[in-house]
C-alpha cells in the first residue's frame, strides 16, 4: 500500500509499504486478523518482510501446528524457543488475540483488560524540506486537536529547527525522535534540548543500548522515552532499575506480541513509568490493535495511532478509524472492532497462501 506521503526519518525515507495481514480462521467460520509491521528493509530493527515471511512459513506456523491453544497468552510462551523475530510472532498473535475475542464475543480492548472509551491521539511528523514545511503541518495538526506533535530529529537538524518550532508554538505538546542518532559524544547537544521543554527526547542514543541512556538521563533535564532498546519485559525491568528512561513507548511488534506489550504495561504502572503507543505506519488491522492496547490505564502520554486517512488513500477496514478532536472512539464491537473489507484486501494482495493447523 502506498502511503498518502513520503515519511521520512534519520534512516531515509518511505512512501511504499509491504506487509502481511495474517487470518486465523476456526472450525466454525470466524476470523481473527493481525497484521505484520517489518519494513522491506531493516532500518527500524533488524527484522524486515522477508524475514517475517521466513519465520512464519518455516517456524511459527509448525509451532502452532504441533499445539493445542486455549489462550492467545499461551502464544507467546510457545514462540519463546524462537530467538528474537518479534514482528513475525506478533503478527501471528494478533491474529489469534483477535479470534479469541470473537469467539468470546467481547472487544478486543475489553480481552486485555482495558476500560477507556476513548484515547487520545498524537501525530508523527517526519522529517521536512524546509522548516516553514514544518510549521505548517504543525499548525495543521494543533488545529486538528492532535494532543501530542513527534518531531523527527538527526544531527544538524535539531536545535535550530526546534528553537523555530518552539518561537512558533510556545506552549505546544511537543517531543522528539531521534530514532538512535546520537552518541554521548553528543551530548552537549542534547543538552541545548531542554531549553524547548520538550515532553520527551524518544530514543536518542544507540538502539540497543540501556547503559548509556541511565548515563545520559540525569545529565539532561528532558525526559528520556526508550523505544527500540525495549524488545521484552526483561529490557524494560533493566530499563527502569538503571533509570535510563522516564518514560516508555510500547510498540506490539517490537516487543512481541499484545500479551507482552501488556506484561511490559503492567510493570511500567508498578513503578509509575508512563507509557505510549508507538506507531509502524500501521494499516487498518494494526491500527486496531494499537488502539484496544491504549486502553489500559498506563498508556496516559498520547500515542501514534492517528485515523486512517491520514496514512492511506484507502485503508482495508470499515469503517476507517477517524480522528475527532485529537480522539479516538474506541469500537466496542467484538475483536478489533474493525471489519476487514474483502474488496480492499484483495484489491492490495499480491500474494495468499494458505495453512492447515487442524492436524495439529
Amino acid at each position: 500500500m502506498r502511503l498518502n506521503n513520503p515519511f521520512t526519518t534519520s534512516f531515509g525515507t518511505i512512501q511504499d509499504k509491504e506487509f502481511f495481514i495474517i487470518e486465523a480462521i476456526d472450525n466454525k467460520g470466524t476470523s481473527g486478523f493481525g497484521e505484520s509491521v517489518a519494513f522491506t528493509s531493516p532500518w527500524y530493527t533488524e527484522e524486515t518482510v522477508e524475514t517475517t515471511r521466513h519465520m512464519i512459513e518455516d517456524f511459527l506456523i509448525k509451532i502452532l501446528q504441533e499445539n493445542e491453544i486455549n489462550h492467545p497468552d499461551e502464544v507467546t510462551d510457545l514462540f519463546a524457543v524462537i530467538k528474537r523475530n518479534n514482528m513475525a510472532k506478533a503478527a501471528i498473535e494478533g491474529a489469534i488475540w483477535d479470534l479469541y475475542a470473537k469467539r468470546n464475543n467481547i472487544s478486543l480492548t475489553q480481552a486485555l483488560g482495558g476500560k477507556k472509551s476513548q484515547i487520545d491521539v498524537g501525530i508523527s511528523i517526519g522529517i521536512q524540506a524546509s522548516t516553514q514545511d514544518l510549521i505548517d503541518k504543525i499548525d495543521y495538526y494543533l488545529q486538528e486537536g492532535y494532543k501530542r506533535i513527534k518531531l523527527k530529529i538527526k544531527p544538524g537538524y535539531d536545535i535550530e529547527v526546534l528553537r523555530n518550532v518552539r518561537k512558533t508554538f510556545p506552549d505546544a505538546p511537543i517531543m522528539a525522535d531521534a530514532n538512535s542518532a546520537y552518541t554521548l559524544d553528543d551530548i552537549n547537544i542534547l543538552k541545548q534540548l531542554d531549553e524547548f521543554e520538550l515532553m520527551m527526547i524518544e530514543q536518542p542514543l544507540a538502539h540497543d543500548d540501556i547503559i548509556n541512556h541511565a548515563k545520559l538521563q540525569p545529565a539532561i533535564k528532558t525526559p528520556i522515552c526508550l523505544d527500540e532498546s525495549i524488545h521484552s519485559l526483561d529490557d524494560a525491568k533493566k530499563a527502569i532499575e538503571l533509570e535510563s528512561c522516564r518514560i516508555m513507548n510500547i510498540k506490539i511488534g517490537r516487543v512481541g506480541g499484545l500479551t507482552e506489550a501488556r506484561r511490559i504495561h503492567d510493570y511500567c504502572q508498578e513503578h509509575n513509568i508512563e507509557v505510549w503507543c508507538g506507531g509502524m505506519l500501521e494499516a487498518g488491522v494494526g491500527r486496531g490493535h494499537n488502539i484496544a492496547l491504549s486502553t489500559l490505564p498506563q498508556f496516559m502520554v498520547p500515542g501514534d495511532t492517528a485515523g486512517s486517512a491520514l496514512y492511506w488513500q484507502q485503508d482495508i477496514i470499515k469503517p476507517e478509524v477517524i480522528v475527532k478532536n485529537g480522539m479516538i472512539n474506541v469500537p466496542d464491537k467484538p475483536g478489533i472492532g474493525y471489519e476487514v473489507d474483502p474488496n480492499q484486501l484483495e484489491r492490495f494482495s499480491i500474494d495468499l497462501k494458505t495453512f492447515d493447523l487442524r492436524g495439529g
